[in-house]
Protein backbone atom coordinates (compact mmCIF):
# COMPACT_ATOMS: atom_id res chain seq x y z
CA UNK A 1 0.00 0.00 0.00
CA UNK A 2 1.63 3.77 -0.69
CA UNK A 3 1.14 5.89 1.86
CA UNK A 4 2.41 8.89 -0.04
CA UNK A 5 0.00 11.04 -2.26
CA UNK A 6 1.59 11.21 -6.24
CA UNK A 7 3.96 14.17 -6.54
CA UNK A 8 4.08 15.65 -9.90
CA UNK A 9 6.77 14.89 -11.20
CA UNK A 10 9.11 18.50 -12.30
CA UNK A 11 9.99 19.44 -16.00
CA UNK A 12 13.59 18.03 -16.77
CA UNK A 13 14.85 21.85 -16.22
CA UNK A 14 13.51 22.00 -12.73
CA UNK A 15 14.86 18.91 -11.55
CA UNK A 16 18.17 19.05 -9.35
CA UNK A 17 21.67 17.14 -9.60
CA UNK A 18 22.39 14.62 -7.29
CA UNK A 19 24.72 16.95 -5.27
CA UNK A 20 22.35 19.94 -4.81
CA UNK A 21 19.43 17.64 -3.73
CA UNK A 22 21.64 16.22 -1.50
CA UNK A 23 22.35 20.01 0.04
CA UNK A 24 18.92 20.68 -0.40
CA UNK A 25 18.06 17.93 1.96
CA UNK A 26 21.07 18.68 4.22
CA UNK A 27 19.69 21.72 4.65
CA UNK A 28 16.06 20.58 5.71
CA UNK A 29 17.47 18.14 7.63
CA UNK A 30 17.86 19.55 10.90
CA UNK A 31 15.41 19.48 13.58
CA UNK A 32 14.60 23.43 14.14
CA UNK A 33 14.88 24.03 10.28
CA UNK A 34 12.22 21.74 9.81
CA UNK A 35 10.06 23.19 12.60
CA UNK A 36 10.61 26.43 10.41
CA UNK A 37 9.76 24.26 7.18
CA UNK A 38 6.30 23.33 9.11
CA UNK A 39 5.36 26.74 10.43
CA UNK A 40 5.82 28.71 6.87
CA UNK A 41 3.43 26.24 5.69
CA UNK A 42 0.78 27.99 7.47
CA UNK A 43 1.84 31.16 6.48
CA UNK A 44 4.37 34.18 6.38
CA UNK A 45 6.69 35.30 9.93
CA UNK A 46 9.01 37.26 10.69
CA UNK A 47 11.93 36.35 12.61
CA UNK A 48 10.20 37.84 15.90
CA UNK A 49 7.59 35.95 15.35
CA UNK A 50 9.82 32.78 14.92
CA UNK A 51 12.03 33.41 17.70
CA UNK A 52 8.49 33.40 19.71
CA UNK A 53 7.13 30.35 18.89
CA UNK A 54 10.50 28.21 18.81
CA UNK A 55 12.25 30.01 22.10
CA UNK A 56 15.17 30.33 20.64
CA UNK A 57 17.33 33.63 20.39
CA UNK A 58 17.63 35.88 16.98
CA UNK A 59 21.01 35.00 15.81
CA UNK A 60 20.30 31.39 15.73
CA UNK A 61 16.59 31.44 14.02
CA UNK A 62 18.56 34.01 11.64
CA UNK A 63 21.34 31.58 11.08
CA UNK A 64 18.70 28.71 10.22
CA UNK A 65 16.92 31.32 7.84
CA UNK A 66 19.88 32.02 5.81
CA UNK A 67 20.68 28.35 5.32
CA UNK A 68 17.15 27.73 4.30
CA UNK A 69 17.87 30.45 2.02
CA UNK A 70 20.64 29.37 0.42
CA UNK A 71 18.88 26.20 -0.28
CA UNK A 72 16.10 27.86 -1.99
CA UNK A 73 13.46 26.29 0.20
CA UNK A 74 12.33 29.55 1.58
CA UNK A 75 12.35 33.27 0.37
CA UNK A 76 13.32 36.48 1.88
CA UNK A 77 11.02 39.22 1.71
CA UNK A 78 12.24 42.54 3.07
CA UNK A 79 9.71 45.07 3.91
CA UNK A 80 10.32 48.29 5.58
CA UNK A 81 12.37 47.40 9.09
CA UNK A 82 11.01 44.04 9.07
CA UNK A 83 11.58 41.15 6.95
CA UNK A 84 8.90 38.39 6.58
CA UNK A 85 10.07 34.45 5.04
CA UNK A 86 7.40 32.11 3.45
CA UNK A 87 8.15 28.94 1.56
CA UNK A 88 9.48 29.13 -1.99
CA UNK A 89 7.56 27.93 -4.96
CA UNK A 90 10.27 25.96 -6.30
CA UNK A 91 9.97 22.67 -7.43
CA UNK A 92 12.03 21.01 -4.14
CA UNK A 93 10.07 23.36 -1.82
CA UNK A 94 6.68 22.46 -2.62
CA UNK A 95 8.04 18.69 -3.40
CA UNK A 96 9.75 18.37 0.07
CA UNK A 97 7.05 20.20 2.08
CA UNK A 98 4.38 17.53 0.31
CA UNK A 99 6.48 15.08 1.76
CA UNK A 100 7.09 15.95 4.62
CA UNK A 101 3.30 16.43 5.59
CA UNK A 102 2.51 12.90 3.87
CA UNK A 103 5.44 11.11 6.58
CA UNK A 104 5.19 13.23 9.75
CA UNK A 105 2.62 12.09 12.12
CA UNK A 106 0.29 15.04 12.46
CA UNK A 107 0.24 14.17 16.64
CA UNK A 108 3.61 15.00 17.09
CA UNK A 109 3.58 16.70 20.37
CA UNK A 110 6.43 18.53 19.50
CA UNK A 111 5.04 19.89 15.75
CA UNK A 112 1.74 20.47 18.01
CA UNK A 113 2.63 22.72 20.30
CA UNK A 114 4.21 24.85 18.07
CA UNK A 115 1.59 25.36 16.49
CA UNK A 116 -0.32 26.09 19.12
CA UNK A 117 2.34 28.90 19.89
CA UNK A 118 1.29 30.28 16.38
CA UNK A 119 -1.50 30.17 16.97
CA UNK A 120 -0.84 32.69 19.87
CA UNK A 121 1.30 35.01 17.83
CA UNK A 122 -1.52 35.30 15.51
CA UNK A 123 -4.05 36.13 18.26
CA UNK A 124 -1.88 38.50 19.52
CA UNK A 125 -1.60 40.54 16.06
CA UNK A 126 -5.10 39.93 15.59
CA UNK A 127 -5.67 41.55 19.33
CA UNK A 128 -3.60 44.38 18.49
CA UNK A 129 -4.85 45.03 15.30
CA UNK A 130 -9.27 44.94 16.59
CA UNK A 131 -7.94 47.25 20.07
CA UNK A 132 -6.77 49.66 17.19
CA UNK A 133 -10.04 49.97 15.33
CA UNK A 134 -11.51 50.14 18.55
CA UNK A 135 -9.96 53.42 19.36
CA UNK A 136 -9.79 54.93 15.69
CA UNK A 137 -13.48 53.84 14.45
CA UNK A 138 -14.79 57.15 14.96
CA UNK A 139 -11.72 59.29 13.22
CA UNK A 140 -11.36 56.42 10.49
CA UNK A 141 -12.11 58.29 6.96
CA UNK A 142 -9.66 61.07 8.86
CA UNK A 143 -6.99 58.62 8.66
CA UNK A 144 -7.34 57.83 5.33
CA UNK A 145 -6.06 61.11 4.61
CA UNK A 146 -2.51 59.63 4.44
CA UNK A 147 -3.48 57.79 0.86
CA UNK A 148 -4.44 59.45 -2.41
CA UNK A 149 -7.69 61.68 -2.27
CA UNK A 150 -10.34 59.34 -1.50
CA UNK A 151 -12.38 60.67 -4.40
CA UNK A 152 -9.83 59.18 -6.78
CA UNK A 153 -9.40 55.70 -5.24
CA UNK A 154 -13.88 55.58 -5.68
CA UNK A 155 -13.87 56.65 -9.14
CA UNK A 156 -11.55 53.99 -9.80
CA UNK A 157 -13.65 51.10 -7.56
CA UNK A 158 -16.31 52.21 -9.74
CA UNK A 159 -14.99 51.99 -13.04
CA UNK A 160 -13.48 48.59 -11.94
CA UNK A 161 -17.01 47.56 -11.17
CA UNK A 162 -18.93 48.98 -14.23
CA UNK A 163 -22.07 50.66 -14.44
CA UNK A 164 -23.87 46.95 -14.30
CA UNK A 165 -26.47 46.18 -12.06
CA UNK A 166 -25.65 43.10 -10.23
CA UNK A 167 -27.30 41.08 -7.38
CA UNK A 168 -25.01 39.98 -4.65
CA UNK A 169 -22.57 42.29 -3.12
CA UNK A 170 -20.39 41.74 -0.17
CA UNK A 171 -17.79 44.28 1.58
CA UNK A 172 -15.16 42.49 3.63
CA UNK A 173 -13.58 45.18 6.42
CA UNK A 174 -16.34 47.02 5.65
CA UNK A 175 -15.10 49.57 8.31
CA UNK A 176 -17.27 52.93 8.09
CA UNK A 177 -19.45 50.84 5.41
CA UNK A 178 -18.20 53.83 3.11
CA UNK A 179 -17.62 51.51 -0.39
CA UNK A 180 -21.67 50.09 0.44
CA UNK A 181 -22.32 53.50 0.28
CA UNK A 182 -20.61 54.17 -2.70
CA UNK A 183 -22.33 50.93 -4.42
CA UNK A 184 -25.33 51.78 -3.99
CA UNK A 185 -27.86 51.61 -6.77
CA UNK A 186 -25.96 48.89 -8.77
CA UNK A 187 -26.38 45.88 -6.03
CA UNK A 188 -29.72 44.18 -5.28
CA UNK A 189 -28.65 43.18 -1.51
CA UNK A 190 -25.43 43.91 0.43
CA UNK A 191 -23.21 42.42 3.10
CA UNK A 192 -20.60 44.21 4.91
CA UNK A 193 -18.49 42.37 7.00
CA UNK A 194 -16.18 43.30 9.64
CA UNK A 195 -14.47 41.87 12.96
CA UNK A 196 -14.86 45.08 15.06
CA UNK A 197 -18.04 45.75 16.92
CA UNK A 198 -17.33 49.08 16.83
CA UNK A 199 -16.74 49.41 13.18
CA UNK A 200 -20.02 47.75 12.44
CA UNK A 201 -21.08 50.52 14.95
CA UNK A 202 -20.31 53.13 13.08
CA UNK A 203 -21.15 51.23 9.65
CA UNK A 204 -24.75 50.42 10.99
CA UNK A 205 -25.11 54.45 11.82
CA UNK A 206 -23.40 55.68 8.81
CA UNK A 207 -26.01 53.56 6.38
CA UNK A 208 -28.89 53.74 8.08
CA UNK A 209 -28.34 57.96 7.70
CA UNK A 210 -27.65 57.54 4.39
CA UNK A 211 -31.11 55.55 3.84
CA UNK A 212 -29.56 52.62 1.87
CA UNK A 213 -31.72 49.66 2.07
CA UNK A 214 -31.07 45.81 0.85
CA UNK A 215 -27.93 46.22 3.23
CA UNK A 216 -26.90 43.87 6.52
CA UNK A 217 -23.92 45.00 8.88
CA UNK A 218 -22.47 41.58 10.64
CA UNK A 219 -19.46 40.58 12.64
CA UNK A 220 -17.40 37.56 11.27
CA UNK A 221 -13.93 36.58 10.50
CA UNK A 222 -12.81 37.26 7.05
CA UNK A 223 -10.75 33.96 7.24
CA UNK A 224 -13.94 31.79 7.87
CA UNK A 225 -16.83 33.62 6.22
CA UNK A 226 -20.05 32.16 7.58
CA UNK A 227 -21.20 32.28 3.69
CA UNK A 228 -21.79 30.10 1.11
CA UNK A 229 -19.89 28.66 -1.43
CA UNK A 230 -20.90 31.02 -5.08
CA UNK A 231 -22.92 33.60 -3.02
CA UNK A 232 -21.88 37.19 -4.53
CA UNK A 233 -21.18 38.55 -7.74
CA UNK A 234 -18.65 41.23 -6.85
CA UNK A 235 -16.52 41.42 -3.13
CA UNK A 236 -14.62 44.19 -2.42
CA UNK A 237 -11.53 44.39 -0.06
CA UNK A 238 -10.61 48.37 0.64
CA UNK A 239 -7.27 48.53 2.88
CA UNK A 240 -7.52 45.28 4.22
CA UNK A 241 -5.04 43.02 2.84
CA UNK A 242 -2.12 45.33 5.62
CA UNK A 243 -3.75 44.21 8.55
CA UNK A 244 -4.07 40.59 8.15
CA UNK A 245 -1.15 38.10 8.67
CA UNK A 246 -2.45 35.86 5.65
CA UNK A 247 -3.21 37.82 2.89
CA UNK A 248 -3.25 34.94 0.71
CA UNK A 249 -5.87 32.81 2.83
CA UNK A 250 -8.36 35.92 3.19
CA UNK A 251 -8.10 36.12 -1.07
CA UNK A 252 -8.88 32.34 -0.51
CA UNK A 253 -11.70 32.97 1.14
CA UNK A 254 -12.89 35.76 -0.83
CA UNK A 255 -12.60 33.67 -4.14
CA UNK A 256 -14.79 30.92 -2.57
CA UNK A 257 -18.10 33.18 -2.21
CA UNK A 258 -17.62 34.44 -5.51
CA UNK A 259 -19.79 33.08 -8.35
CA UNK A 260 -19.02 31.84 -11.86
CA UNK A 261 -17.89 35.14 -13.44
CA UNK A 262 -18.14 36.90 -10.66
CA UNK A 263 -15.28 39.62 -9.62
CA UNK A 264 -13.24 40.76 -7.12
CA UNK A 265 -11.92 44.18 -6.46
CA UNK A 266 -8.74 44.68 -4.25
CA UNK A 267 -7.24 47.77 -2.99
CA UNK A 268 -3.99 48.73 -0.89
CA UNK A 269 -1.36 50.72 -0.99
CA UNK A 270 1.84 49.76 -3.22
CA UNK A 271 5.15 49.26 -1.10
CA UNK A 272 6.05 52.30 1.16
CA UNK A 273 8.66 52.91 3.98
CA UNK A 274 5.99 54.75 6.71
CA UNK A 275 7.10 52.55 9.90
CA UNK A 276 5.03 54.64 11.93
CA UNK A 277 1.80 52.89 10.24
CA UNK A 278 2.95 49.66 11.85
CA UNK A 279 4.05 50.70 14.65
CA UNK A 280 1.05 53.23 15.82
CA UNK A 281 -1.62 51.81 13.29
CA UNK A 282 -1.86 47.84 13.39
CA UNK A 283 -0.31 47.02 9.60
CA UNK A 284 1.29 43.96 9.15
CA UNK A 285 2.56 44.69 6.14
CA UNK A 286 4.10 47.90 4.28
CA UNK A 287 2.14 47.79 1.35
CA UNK A 288 1.62 45.28 -1.65
CA UNK A 289 3.50 44.86 -5.36
CA UNK A 290 1.94 43.99 -8.06
CA UNK A 291 3.33 40.52 -7.72
CA UNK A 292 2.17 39.87 -4.45
CA UNK A 293 -1.38 40.54 -4.95
CA UNK A 294 -1.32 38.91 -8.12
CA UNK A 295 0.19 35.69 -7.06
CA UNK A 296 -2.25 35.39 -4.08
CA UNK A 297 -5.43 36.12 -6.75
CA UNK A 298 -4.18 33.57 -9.24
CA UNK A 299 -3.79 30.66 -6.47
CA UNK A 300 -7.40 31.33 -5.12
CA UNK A 301 -8.12 30.50 -8.73
CA UNK A 302 -8.89 33.76 -10.15
CA UNK A 303 -7.87 35.67 -13.22
CA UNK A 304 -6.48 38.68 -12.71
CA UNK A 305 -7.85 41.54 -15.45
CA UNK A 306 -6.62 44.26 -14.41
CA UNK A 307 -3.83 46.43 -11.85
CA UNK A 308 -4.10 49.87 -11.64
CA UNK A 309 -1.72 52.02 -9.86
CA UNK A 310 -3.21 55.74 -8.39
CA UNK A 311 0.00 57.57 -7.12
CA UNK A 312 -0.64 61.45 -5.53
CA UNK A 313 0.29 64.56 -6.44
CA UNK A 314 1.56 65.16 -3.26
CA UNK A 315 4.87 63.22 -2.73
CA UNK A 316 4.22 62.96 1.08
CA UNK A 317 1.10 60.77 0.60
CA UNK A 318 0.73 57.31 -0.32
CA UNK A 319 0.04 55.18 -3.81
CA UNK A 320 -2.91 52.98 -3.97
CA UNK A 321 -2.99 50.29 -6.35
CA UNK A 322 -6.28 48.20 -7.84
CA UNK A 323 -6.10 44.69 -8.30
CA UNK A 324 -9.32 43.48 -10.38
CA UNK A 325 -9.96 39.55 -10.73
CA UNK A 326 -12.67 37.21 -11.77
CA UNK A 327 -13.28 33.73 -11.21
CA UNK A 328 -12.97 32.13 -14.35
CA UNK A 329 -15.86 29.62 -14.57
CA UNK A 330 -18.39 30.96 -16.51
CA UNK A 331 -15.62 31.53 -19.52
CA UNK A 332 -14.40 27.98 -18.82
CA UNK A 333 -17.52 26.42 -19.02
CA UNK A 334 -18.74 29.27 -21.91
CA UNK A 335 -15.91 27.77 -23.77
CA UNK A 336 -16.67 24.09 -23.45
CA UNK A 337 -19.64 24.73 -24.67
CA UNK A 338 -18.34 26.43 -28.30
CA UNK A 339 -15.86 23.43 -28.39
CA UNK A 340 -19.01 20.84 -28.10
CA UNK A 341 -21.07 22.81 -30.49
CA UNK A 342 -18.12 22.92 -33.17
CA UNK A 343 -17.17 18.81 -31.97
Amino acid sequence: MSYLSPVAAPDPEERLSADALVEVLRAAAEPTRFRILALLERGDLTVKDLTEILGQSQPRISRHLKLLAEAGLIERFPEGSWVYYRLADSVPAVTLTTVFRSLVDGRDIGLARDRERLDLVKRAHAERAAAYFARNAHAWDAIRSLQVEEAAVERAILEAVGTMPFDAYLDLGTGTGRLIELMDGRFARALGIDLSHDMLAIARTHLDKAGIGGVQIRQGDIYALPLARDSFDVVTMHQVLHYLDDPGKALREAARVLRPGGRLVVVDFAPHGLEVLRDEHAHRRLGFSHQDVSKFMEQAGLEVVSIRDLPSPDPDKLTVTLWLARDPRLAIAGRRIAQETVA
